[in-house]
């Protein structure tokens, strides 16, 4: 596919992993603001467009045998990756970072006073994904999938309590912007997630694990944003 700064960053996320991780790297918005364009998301970020676009060039040829279409697949395997994969990780990964938290904050806490912030966007943000997920585990995965099944049975499905899709859609990606702020900051407390001077090991751990969490939420994101939702309003529209 060929880029230019009006292309929309989740168009480019959607060519492949590779384009993924430019975006990645260079701290660009692909999931909550994938709808804006390449050049409008660099205004915002210290790199611009043409940077993007030669470093996309590079990685053209960079899609490994691992790399999955996920606008051609089932979604009821797209709603399993996300639950096996995603939410695995961020309920693995709170309790984890979590402990490195209580552990620096309590030796460095005095000296970086920032840690009390970070750790308390830690709490909210996570304490958010757990509520959030639940919700999509149990309300609006399962009924994407009975979705798909009636689509290719050729029948219908049971109208579900919160009447259309998009409903539950919408309160999602809210959440998913809410948690995206969160990270954000984070990210802006933590120096883009670089450890000062006198960190110690923990401390650089720590901050590998912030930077590791944010880069599985936008991934995260990016699937249910810009992939299953759009796909789930578009079938539920066309068995209607």
């Amino acid at each position: 596919m060929n880029f230019s700064s009006e292309t929309k960053v989740k168009d480019i996320a959607l060519s492949n992993p590779a384009a993924r991780r430019v975006l990645e790297d260079a701290g660009l918005d692909y999931c909550c603001g994938g709808g804006k364009s390449l050049h409008e998301t660099c205004l915002h970020a210290d790199v611009s467009p043409e940077e993007i676009l030669n470093r996309l060039r590079e990685n053209s040829k960079n899609n490994g045998p691992e790399d999955r279409n996920w606008m051609a697949t089932p979604l009821c395997d797209l709603t399993r990756h996300i639950r096996d994969k995603h939410h695995r990780y961020v309920c693995e990964a709170i309790p984890r970072t979590q402990v490195l938290l209580d552990k620096v904050t309590s030796k460095h806490g005095k000296n970086h006073v920032e840690l009390a912030d970070i750790g308390r966007l830690f709490t909210e943000v996570g304490r958010e994904m757990i509520m959030h997920m639940q919700k999509e585990e149990q309300i609006l995965f399962p009924y994407i999938d009975a979705l798909e099944r009636a689509a290719n049975a050729h029948s219908s499905v049971e109208p579900p309590f919160f009447q259309t899709v998009r409903n539950p859609v919408h309160m999602m990606m809210k959440e998913h912007d809410a948690a995206g702020e969160l990270v954000r900051q984070i990210r802006s407390l933590t120096s883009d997630f670089t450890a000062p001077d006198d960190a110690c090991t923990t401390f650089k751990a720590l901050y590998e694990a912030l930077r590791e969490f944010e880069a599985d939420l936008h991934q995260h994101v990016h699937l249910e944003n810009n992939v299953l939702f759009p796909r789930a309003v578009d079938m539920e529209a066309a068995a209607a």
